[in-house]
């Protein structure tokens, strides 16, 4: 084989022509461009990195404040909570103490009414009793309304104590009601067995009140004795009145 070295030595050199206008004009320009697109790829990578932690960041932001939020959102609920139960607490409360002060109040106002009613019926039994023993009275002598009563007003000042007996004859004049003027014998009676139940003499000033109905009633300054029929009808309403708050 026989070789031309003027071709082969062409062809080199046309060889190396070709490889350094390749180099020239394509090579480097395409490793340029290459080169840039790494480093815009690489910026966009650490762009995109960053927008990640960045992400990230807000994601963790926005999980801390979700959970403040609902926190927050419990604490409030937990106090409002709280809050509605002591109005309800104190409503109740209230409530209870209305009710019970409405309870006493009724019951005071029935107490009330009860002890009135009493009072009104005391009062018509009072009235009552007087005008049947104003009629009882009516048909029995008119002597039977003072002297059948001296004995017992006697008997009373017997029962008191003897510095008691002395004050109706030392201490002014006592008062003698009657429910009629006195006959002459009957105001002598009266005078000797009070002077006889005080053992000393006695003055006294008559005094006439219908309203005792029968009886006699001796009194001065500091001691009253009743022994009339008066008294026993007052006597017997008060009872009427106080029995039944005995009771209870």
């Amino acid at each position: 084989m026989q070789i031309d070295w003027w071709t082969l030595g062409l062809q080199t050199v046309n060889a190396l022509v070709l490889i350094w206008l390749l180099s020239r004009f394509l090579f480097r320009p395409i490793a340029s461009i290459l080169a840039e697109r790494e480093a815009t790829a690489r910026l966009l990578l650490d762009d995109a990195a960053a927008a990640k932690a960045s992400a990230l960041t807000l994601e963790e932001q926005a999980r801390a404040a979700v959970d403040a939020m609902s926190a927050d959102r419990a604490a409030t609920i937990r106090a409002a909570t709280t809050e509605a139960k002591d109005a309800r607490d104190r409503l109740l409360e209230a409530a209870r103490a209305d009710a019970d002060r409405m309870r006493a109040d009724m019951r005071a106002e029935i107490e009330r009414a009860e002890r009135s009613a009493r009072r009104a019926e005391a009062e018509r039994a009072s009235l009552l009793a007087v005008d049947i023993a104003r009629r009882l009275l009516e048909r029995l002598p008119a002597s039977s309304r003072v002297v059948g009563f001296i004995d017992g007003l006697v008997d009373a000042i017997a029962a008191l104590p003897e510095t008691s007996r002395a004050d109706f004859a030392t201490r002014g004049e006592p008062t003698l009601t009657a429910p009629r003027p006195l006959t002459a014998e009957e105001d002598a009676l009266c005078r000797e067995r009070l002077e006889n139940a005080l053992g000393r003499p006695l003055k006294f000033a008559l005094r006439v009140d219908p309203t005792l109905l029968a009886g006699l009633e001796l009194e001065n300054a500091h001691t009253s004795i009743r022994n009339s029929l008066r008294a026993d009808l007052e006597q017997i309403s008060a009872t009427l009145l106080t029995e039944p708050e005995n009771e209870r």
